[in-house]
């Protein structure tokens, strides 16, 4: 026996449409000369499902953005002028379309419906993409998933964007008030703790829904900071961290957790030289990180789509992701070709990126790199300029803290040991460098007061 798959019988259905609506939308944009101007920002003309329709209300958006009147003497000349007159079945169809309205009173309410309905073709015609989809048997299952995922969420952010209404601000500040009293009573956390306390203290901690990045030239540290990050978070506030790691293996993640817990060099951990007095504390590093909700996903091609998949299974699972991060932008998928390609590129994995972190409400957590522009200046603290394809990543980015070691560039200098993290951009926040302690043995931030 054969599973038994129900897909329903869809052959006799019509698409979701309402002819009537349309009809009344385009009777009142030739009635009333104030009607067009309240639906042409959110009625789309592929919305209508009669290809006439579609026409007649093109050609008065065409109208409206010119400045000329959309009555129906204008829209009958238009449609004469390019050749569309008879296709939309000539002047009987739009002096019927007239005389069968009334007012434009409800075009709003009308707009909406056939959005609506044209939102729901959108997603029968993806659901049949999709069905076809399933059947070719020569890409990759983890490939067609995330193709089908993407129709989904392009049809899903468009409907929500176009029903979504302006807030009045009185209803913000209210909302703004239950916050601040919350938080001042310990019911909401301020941020999520970075476990860094003078940069929680300048930032209030990490954020939801917000993008932050992280730079530096080589041999900052820059992977090594988002780990402590990730420890941090997931040790001081028990929620699961995610990093999707480009650069390094889930292996050499782990070899680097388990040396800066245990203290034993990262180098002696992957050769196997461990002393008899080593097994003890590793074997008990392993125990304290097993119980952190620290997650790895090494996976060679990465994508927005992919990250927002397995992003949105942990939330469903914990409730509540504490950070996502990335290391690091400019190895993510998309990002080949010539200098322009490339920054195009960036720019719009950065959006997508902050597009992710709004829609889940979690703290994404990009590493980029640094121009090599520093390398020829005398003063080596790097500067936002500095970002590689800076534009978009500092336009979309809400925190860009840079990370910069003095003693990498002058080994004499009275700073030895000491990293700064220059918060270079803070959204509604102040900006200004805290400094840490660097522990080079063990590639390891910590607090000025560590002890």
């Amino acid at each position: 026996m054969s599973e038994n798959l129900n897909f329903g019988d869809t052959t006799n259905k019509l698409p979701p449409q309402n002819i009537e609506a349309e009809e009344a939308i385009l009777g009142g944009i030739m009635l009333d000369p104030e009607a067009i101007s309240r639906v042409c920002d959110t009625l789309v003309a592929e919305a209508f499902y009669i290809t006439a329709h579609k026409d007649i209300y093109q050609a008065a958006v065409r109208l409206h953005a010119q400045g000329k009147p959309t009555d129906l003497l204008s829209v009958t000349n238009w449609l004469t002028d390019h050749d569309l007159l008879f296709r939309i079945g000539g002047r009987n169809k739009l002096a019927t379309l007239v005389d069968r309205t009334v007012s434009a009173v409800n075009i709003d309410a009308l707009a909406s419906l056939v959005m609506e309905k044209y939102y729901r073709r959108q997603l029968a015609k993806a659901a049949s993409e999709i069905y076809n989809l399933s059947h070719d048997q020569e890409e990759e299952i983890a490939k067609q998933l995330e193709i089908a995922e993407s129709k989904i969420l392009e049809i899903s952010n468009s409907a929500i964007a176009s029903i979504s209404e302006p807030i009045h601000l009185s209803d913000i500040l209210i909302n703004a008030y239950s916050s601040i009293e919350e938080k001042s009573i310990g019911i909401s956390p301020p941020g999520v703790k970075t476990g860094f306390y003078d940069l929680d203290a300048m930032i209030g901690g990490f954020k939801p829904g917000k993008l932050i990045t992280i730079a530096g030239r080589p041999a900052m540290g820059k992977s090594s900071f988002l780990g402590n990050l990730a420890f941090n978070i997931s040790e001081l506030e028990k929620l699961p961290t995610v990093i999707f790691s480009l650069e390094m293996s889930k292996e050499e993640w782990g070899d680097r957790f388990l040396s800066q817990d245990s203290r034993i060099e990262s180098g002696y951990i992957q050769r196997g030289w461990i002393s008899k007095q080593q097994w003890e504390p590793l074997a008990q590093s392993i125990g304290r990180l097993s119980e952190l909700p620290i997650y790895i996903d090494d996976s060679p091609l990465i994508t927005v789509s992919l990250i927002r998949s397995k992003v949105k299974r942990i939330v469903a699972q914990y409730g509540r992701i504490g950070m996502v991060g990335i290391d690091y932008l400019q190895l993510m998928e998309g990002t080949d070709g010539d200098s322009y390609n490339i920054s195009f590129q960036i720019g719009k994995i950065t959006r997508q990126l902050k597009q992710l972190a709004r829609e889940c409400n979690i703290t994404v957590v990009i590493l980029s790199q640094l121009n090599r522009g520093v390398e020829s200046r005398n003063n080596k603290r790097p500067m936002m300029s500095d970002l590689r394809e800076s534009g978009r990543i500092e336009e979309d980015s809400d925190l860009v803290l840079l990370l910069y070691r003095d003693e990498y560039y002058f080994p004499d200098t009275v700073d030895r040991g000491l990293a700064e993290v220059i918060i270079a951009k803070n959204r509604g926040g102040p900006t200004g460098t805290v400094k840490l302690l660097f522990d080079s043995q063990f590639t390891q931030f910590k607090n000025l007061a560590y002890s």
